[in-house]
């Protein structure tokens, strides 16, 4: 198991070693996160002319159907809907395009560190970070975490719940990924300090 994130003296760099296989769920956790911000018509199209893309403001306007993201992109006048779809259309996309690409950026990292496509090596890979990129994937790991908080229904105080399963219980092994999303999480936050 990863020891987590921390700061080199020297390089001044935040590095962590992942066993290739903690790597690999770490990619495939990303891959998912990306692939659900850009399976809903919130997205921004592409093949867009640059300065049309910078002046469309034809997003969404309802609150999107997944929890996941309705997590992620919760409404921001609770009390007044035709104002919170006015604040979606002009933000979601835009908003929906970062999360994707700085999950994208995880993807990235692993890959650039030595992750192979189809890992099967008991190795371990060493990934580098600047503080740029840490922050991208601060937030993207923050995510991530609220993500699978939300599809276990993981609520404050409910901890004796959890420890309760056993371990043989899917759903204790997808809380264990939970926490150690929280784990890098905040060994990420002591680095970059």
């Amino acid at each position: 198991m990863t020891s987590g994130f921390v700061r080199h003296r020297r390089s001044k760099r935040v590095i962590a070693t992942f066993p290739v296989f903690e790597a690999d769920l770490l990619r495939s956790l990303a891959g998912q996160l990306v692939e659900l911000l850009h399976n809903e018509s919130a997205v921004v199209r592409t093949e867009m002319d640059p300065l049309e893309a910078l002046l469309d403001f034809s997003g969404p306007t309802t609150e999107p159907d997944d929890p996941v993201l309705q997590r992620l992109f919760p409404s921001a006048y609770r009390d007044d809907d035709e104002a919170a779809g006015e604040f979606r259309r002009y933000t979601e996309g835009t908003l929906r395009d970062g999360k994707a690409r700085a999950a994208a950026a995880i993807i990235d990292a692993l890959e650039e560190a030595g992750l192979p496509p189809e890992p099967d090596e008991d190795i371990t890979i060493d990934v580098e970070l600047d503080d740029e990129l840490a922050l991208t994937w601060l937030r993207s790991l923050t995510d991530l975490r609220l993500a699978f908080g939300t599809r276990l229904g993981v609520e404050e105080g409910d901890e004796d719940f959890w420890e309760s399963l056993p371990d043989e219980d899917p759903r204790a092994q997808a809380h264990h990924v939970y926490d150690w999303l929280g784990f890098l999480q905040e060994t990420l936050v002591r680095s970059v300090r």
